[in-house]
């Protein structure tokens, strides 16, 4: 088989798997689901109060730091069940600092949000009390 076409090959089912593992955790992971709605939200906010390019190049940064750190947290979890599925205070510590990192990342993801969003709501207030 000719080099470039199995290497194509060998990358269209590297993202096939790749998108499997997004459907997969979906599918199973409230706190995904809530994320997505989430950037869905911010996005559609983000149109209706007219953000620049840079101010769209930041938050997607945060949408992707904050899905990726929810997938990694899932993938953490799922792989401690595995390793011991029995109650244990050890894996229990690994999963809450897990969690702690997507807190943390939301929390600092939040703050940004803020800082972007609030000076161009109160301009559109004040332009709508003129």
């Amino acid at each position: 088989m000719n080099s470039k076409v199995s290497f194509l090959l060998k990358n269209l089912v590297a993202f096939k798997a790749a998108f499997n593992g997004i459907a997969i955790a979906l599918r199973s992971e409230r706190n995904l689901r809530f994320h997505f709605l989430a950037v869905a939200v911010v996005s559609i906010s983000g149109f209706l109060i007219g953000m620049t390019n840079l101010e769209w190049l930041m938050i997607l940064i945060l949408f992707a730091i904050v899905i990726s750190m929810e997938l990694i947290n899932s993938a953490i979890e799922r792989l401690c069940d595995l390793v011991q599925p029995e109650k244990d205070t050890q894996i229990g510590k690994i999963k809450d600092i897990s969690a702690g990192a997507v807190l943390w990342t939301c929390f600092i993801a939040v703050i940004a949000a803020l800082v972007l969003f609030v000076p161009k709501l109160i301009n559109l207030l004040s332009l709508s009390n003129h």
